[in-house]
């Protein structure tokens, strides 16, 4: 079975045999680059839909909806972040230490076997001759497979919901009885919510409580219509773990990482994209680490497609695999190119295109590369060099480098915090100047 297989924080490459060491038959030539080329437009969509929504979004003013900014001290913590988790798992779901009053001599005799229960240690007691077992797995792969779950569950039908919003929109009838409500969560005990003494005084002007707010989520009755619309394929990945609802939610998180994550500026893109080069050629290549924790559980954390398609229809079961990693760290930085494009003025979409035409030929090249092989392939190996280096050399040519690395975005959560302190001081300023006059 030829697949892309991913961990959760990145994506690999990889050919091998099937599941369970079952045979499967050879997939045909057609099925292949049915599915090959499925992947490739798969990843496409989110990275470019996705980049054109972050520039309405790093314009927007609501705050359900403003990105997380990743600085360059966030880029280069999080490949040691992600090294630290992906090993973590490994260790926690394969490992597992026998009873600490068989050691020394007892632990040199200890041999592997498989059971119904799955793999156990078999320790023999060199006085006695007996026979002890251990599980290798601390927790059952079924219970955590069933967590996973309920987890994206959740996740998946929020982030397909938020997907498919804009999309919704244009469908509902103008006399559509679209109905606003809002979450707000805020810090406090009773007495200082609203209402109590942490309110504005009547008559004030004042409409909000003078606490923190936690949670301030802004929806109205067309984002329920889309979560109910969410629920159905939640339900169906839940009962079915069908691939076709698998990509959905793949979909719709890569959309949304694009979406809602923004570098900063173009150094921390290289920062990031080159720290996870390395991470990923170190866990693919160095290791079995990253291969045994995608194949481990079952989430949509990869967009699969099957290479048996045109033989057994939608029940096929023999998958190619992309991991979302390898679409959204590329898609974030084809992203920030967007948005030096427009602010350039120009009105030309010079590095967008060519960093999108990158990914496509880096994103090739994994698959070529991989189907000759028939090895894990680390994606970001191919990626990276192509995405930064095609963008830098155009720059190059076009005398625009230093424009393209003194380029910054600020962050738009800051920029309202700030608003929002300026208002809370307006509203303490006119509160002081009411209780004078009461005075």
């Amino acid at each position: 079975m030829d697949s892309a297989l991913s961990d959760p924080h990145n994506g690999s490459a990889e050919a091998g045999g099937a599941a369970n060491g079952t045979t499967r038959p050879p997939s045909t030539p057609e099925g292949i680059a049915l599915a090959y080329g499925s992947l490739l437009l798969m990843a496409l969509l989110p990275i470019f839909f996705g980049a054109l929504r972050s520039v309405r979004c790093a314009r927007g003013k609501n705050a359900s909806d403003m990105p997380e900014t990743i600085t360059s001290r966030d880029a280069a913590r999080f490949p040691i972040i992600a090294s630290c988790t992906l090993l973590g798992l490994y260790l926690f779901f394969k490992v597992y230490f026998p009873n600490k009053s068989y050691t020394g001599s007892v632990l040199k005799t200890w041999k592997t076997q498989k059971s119904k229960k799955g793999k156990t240690a078999v320790i023999q007691n060199p006085t006695t001759r007996d026979n002890h077992r251990f599980p290798l797995e601390i927790f059952s792969q079924e219970y955590i497979n069933l967590l996973l779950s309920m987890y994206f569950f959740v996740l998946g039908i929020l982030a397909l919901s938020h997907t498919i919003s804009p999309f919704m929109n244009k469908f509902f009838p103008a006399n559509f009885p679209n109905r606003q409500y809002q979450l707000l969560f805020t810090q406090g005990s009773g007495e200082n919510k609203e209402g109590g003494r942490g309110s504005p005084a009547p008559g004030s002007g004042l409409t909000r409580p003078l606490c923190p707010e936690i949670i301030n989520y802004e929806f109205d009755a067309k984002d329920l219509v889309c979560l109910g619309l969410s629920s159905i394929v939640g339900v169906w990945y839940l009962l079915r773990k069908h691939w076709i609802a698998n990509n959905l939610f793949g979909l719709a998180f890569s959309l949304n990482g694009v979406e809602l994550l923004h570098l900063n500026n173009v150094s921390t893109g290289c920062i990031l994209l080159g720290g996870l080069f390395i991470y990923d050629v170190f866990w693919v290549f160095g290791t079995n680490v990253m291969v045994t924790v995608a194949k481990s559980f079952e989430a949509p954390i990869k967009l699969v497609f099957p290479q048996d398609l045109l033989e057994k229809g939608l029940e096929a079961d023999n998958f190619a695999m992309l991991g979302l990693g390898d679409i959204v760290i590329p898609g974030i930085f084809i992203a920030l190119l967007l948005r030096f494009d427009i602010s350039l003025k120009k009105n030309t979409h010079t590095y967008f295109y060519t960093s999108f035409a990158a990914y496509i030929f880096g994103l090739g090249l994994t698959i070529f590369i991989m189907h000759i092989f028939k090895h894990a392939q680390p994606a970001l190996l191919y990626l990276v060099p192509a995405c930064i280096g095609f963008p830098v050399l155009v720059a190059l040519a076009k005398g625009e480098v230093t424009e393209m690395f003194s380029y910054e975005e600020s962050n738009p959560k800051d920029a309202a915090a700030v608003t929002e302190g300026s208002k809370e001081g307006t509203e303490a300023s006119a509160s002081k100047g009411l209780e004078k006059k009461e005075k």
